[in-house]
């Protein structure tokens, strides 16, 4: 008998890229396996995403989208789950009668009963890989404990829930296994692994163990939390050659009346304190943030306090995103009055200084010999990256096609001929 096809959609961040992965090992078995594929299918599990507005947006188009195809008789089943369907679940059953189930971010046993699949024990910690073979996320804890003012995940997914570290290593090795070199490492809040289970943090621990697994050449760190940065991380990240000299770091912002708002827990000046440790300890270092713009009140005076923090600090890589009010957080109390024309305006602004400082540096990077993995193969190019940069988000490095047949997941020095305001372009080293 052929099995049904399920094609399983994934919106929003790498944590919920690394749920759908799980899912999806689940369902191997019974199922045809796609994901975020364009193919006819029988049945649709779309993750939502429900962090901002815009990804709200994308979320219920998606499902929208889903159900026109239902209704034109190219769908059978539509099974929404994620961020979005927690939190709004009410509301878009209301709406939405034509989907035949919802599901919250901890569901997975109920999505399984709902595709008639048995939940297997034996499959915890196991995923089909979405990612190229040689690169996976490895998601370290749920939900998160901080009390941003803008931030809804927390009533999302709850408080901070550290997975056991034996758990980690043996995730990490079945990857390791399967041929994963390179291992994103992902939290809401990744400095705070092991609070709440052992009383004390022990990411720099659980890194260097992770490290000493076969075949693992590369950690990179997502999602570092500014306050109560642990000093041993800062010595693992100087002395370790297999983690990344990368920390994504996300500051919101520099005015410490802003960040008091926020109630992210460090002022400007405590902020600058830690980049300037982190830049001072770890030479080379890529810095990785993210910053918002427009929250309640940012006169212009704060907004260029901003850009000239952005200015001095010189980030690798930046991101920027309009305040949005979110339901139920603090914030959402406050007047949300700066025009969307000026949040644009100012993100603008800012990522025009932030491609000014890319090209800068990344002219520097002209003439130097890099280690870069080969991600993929496209058109007239090999697609790399250093260990500067992390998928999808940040810089390529493009070899172009010549005499050398270059393979996927294997590692190169390339050296650097020439770069713009986000790709660099290099050969391969020694030229033969």
């Amino acid at each position: 008998m052929k099995k049904q096809r399920v094609n399983v959609v994934t919106l929003g961040c790498s944590k919920n890229l690394v749920d759908s992965e799980a899912l999806m090992r689940q369902l191997d078995h019974k199922y045809q396996i796609f994901h975020d594929s364009d193919l006819p299918s029988d049945i649709v599990v779309i993750n939502t995403c429900g962090f901002i507005q815009d990804a709200k947006e994308e979320s219920v188009d998606m499902i929208l989208s889903a159900i026109e195809a239902k209704k034109a008789g190219n769908l059978k089943k539509i099974v929404v789950t994620g961020c979005l369907s927690q939190r709004y679940k009410k509301e878009l059953k209301d709406e939405m009668g034509e989907v035949d189930a919802f599901f919250g971010v901890n569901d997975l046993p109920e999505i399984l009963k709902t595709l008639e699949v048995d939940f297997k024990n034996e499959l915890i910690g196991e995923r089909l890989l979405t990612t190229p073979s040689h690169y996976a996320y490895l998601k370290v804890s749920e939900g998160c404990d901080r009390k941003c003012s803008f931030c809804a995940i927390p009533l999302i997914r709850g408080k901070h829930i550290s997975k056991p570290f034996e758990e980690v290593v043996v995730e990490a090795e079945k990857l390791a296994a399967k041929g994963v070199k390179e291992i994103l490492l992902i939290a809401q809040d990744l400095t705070y692994y092991g609070l709440d289970l052992y009383g004390k943090r022990r990411i720099a621990e659980l890194v260097q163990r992770i490290s000493e697994i076969q075949g693992i050449e590369w950690i990179r760190l997502h999602y570092a939390y500014p306050a109560g940065f642990p000093e041993d991380l800062i010595t693992l990240l100087k002395e370790n050659p297999k983690v990344c000299n990368y920390l994504d770091i996300p500051l919101q912002h520099i005015s410490s009346r802003i960040l008091k708002s926020m109630k992210r827990g460090l002022d400007g000046q405590g902020t600058k304190k830690l980049v300037h440790s982190l830049r001072e300890q770890i030479p080379g270092l890529a810095l990785r943030s993210t910053f918002i713009v427009g929250y309640p009140g940012e006169t212009e005076e704060e907004f260029q306090e901003l850009l000239d923090f952005v200015k001095e600090t010189r980030f690798e890589r930046l991101g920027v995103f309009q305040y949005s009010p979110e339901e139920d957080t603090s914030a959402f109390d406050l007047k949300d009055n700066i025009p969307a024309k000026v949040k644009q305006d100012r993100e603008d602004r800012l990522m025009e200084l932030q491609q000014e400082i890319s090209l800068e540096l990344n002219k520097e990077k002209e003439g130097g010999i890099f280690k870069v993995v080969i991600d993929k193969k496209e058109d007239e190019f090999y697609i790399g990256r250093t260990e500067f940069d992390s998928p999808e988000v940040d810089n390529e490095v493009l070899i172009p096609i010549g005499d050398h047949e270059l393979k996927p997941g294997n590692f190169y020095d390339v050296k650097i001929t020439k770069s713009d305001y986000y790709d660099l372009y290099g050969s391969l080293f020694p030229k033969r």
